[in-house]
């Protein structure tokens, strides 16, 4: 359907300098399972918390995606509130960060594409932002 697919560590945990190892292997684990799956290698990373060692872009070769809106929906299940911290927030080629794992946010994320479809905004993979 044109999505991009990108990985994450699993479980996800934050990048440490004591657990850097751990880390590496986490994210070549997931990156078999989405293999097995799908038949691709995955070229994109959303490291967990955002914290990310520019080594492992070489050594994995992998291409980081962070964001620049974080409406924080893991901490609130207010569709309204997620719903305004993201379209009070978003601007042009921002990356907006969200949770599928809650139905709030899941209710929201379609609530929000709505909103800004209708200010004119359209939305396009994260390579075509990063790299055009």
């Amino acid at each position: 359907e044109g999505q991009l697919i990108g990985k994450h560590t699993y479980p996800p945990m934050q990048l440490r300098s004591d657990n850097r190892a751990e880390f590496l292997e986490e994210l070549q684990l997931t990156s078999q399972v989405i293999k097995e799956i799908t038949g691709e290698d995955t070229l994109y990373v959303r490291p967990p918390y955002g914290s990310w060692d520019k080594s492992i872009e070489k050594e994995l070769n992998m291409i980081p995606v962070l964001w620049t809106v974080d409406p924080l929906d893991w901490c609130s299940d207010d569709v309204s509130c997620v719903v305004r911290s993201v379209t009070e927030k978003v601007g042009e080629n921002d990356i907006i960060l969200m949770h599928d794992y809650y139905e709030s946010t899941v209710t929201a994320a379609l609530k929000i594409v709505d909103e800004l479809l209708e200010e004119g905004y359209t939305f396009v993979t994260v390579e075509e932002i990063l790299f055009e």
